[in-house]
């Protein structure tokens, strides 16, 4: 793991999550893998192992390049725009 330029421009503290689940998947009554956290603006979004892919069409239609896990016991962030965890 690295820290990427992207990194360095997210906001501290991060920002606390908008939701307690993928609001795109509870609309479209399917159920997320897993969820992500915007490190950017505190979306909640499904994983792409997820039918939706929502953390990833909020990175294609916001440009907010990294997130992180929201599951408990993992500690991970991915970027978006490099395509690794940092």
């Amino acid at each position: 793991m690295s820290e990427c330029k992207h990194v360095l421009d997210l906001p501290r503290p991060e920002p606390e999550p908008l939701s307690d689940t993928c609001p795109a998947c509870r609309a479209e009554g399917t159920h997320p893998v897993q969820l992500r956290l915007c490190l950017t603006c505190g979306h909640v979004g499904c994983c792409d192992s997820s039918p939706g892919r929502h953390a990833s069409h909020h990175f294609e239609q916001e440009g907010h390049p990294v997130m992180r896990t929201l599951e408990r016991g993992e500690k991970w962030r991915w970027c978006f725009a490099d395509g690794s965890i940092v």
